[in-house]
């Protein structure tokens, strides 16, 4: 299944993997790493993670506290935002 970046979940996404890496060498890369293992997981299983609103899922990332918000367009998965989980929590609500 194909998947894509709302403009501004691929802004967040990059800007936290500067933000591991400005923290220690090598962090960037395992944040980008297990994001992509997620997003596998959600392209495997697109339903496995509970509805939050309007058919937006949610699933976790493992080893961050961040979460890829998503919904299922025909066959493709569409990213909303790599959400912070201790950001403001309905910051991306407006990308649907």
């Amino acid at each position: 299944m194909k998947y894509s970046f709302h403009p501004e979940a691929e802004v967040e996404y990059n800007h936290t993997i500067d933000y591991y890496e400005d923290c220690s060498k090598g962090l960037g890369y395992h944040f980008a790493l297990e994001v992509y293992k997620t997003i596998e997981r959600i392209n495997s299983y697109p339903e496995a993670w509970p509805i939050l609103l309007n058919g937006v899922r949610r699933s976790l990332v493992k080893r961050f506290p961040y979460g890829v918000l998503y919904t299922k367009e025909n066959d493709e998965i569409f990213i909303l935002a790599i959400m912070n989980l201790h950001r403001e929590p309905e910051y991306w609500k407006h990308r649907f």
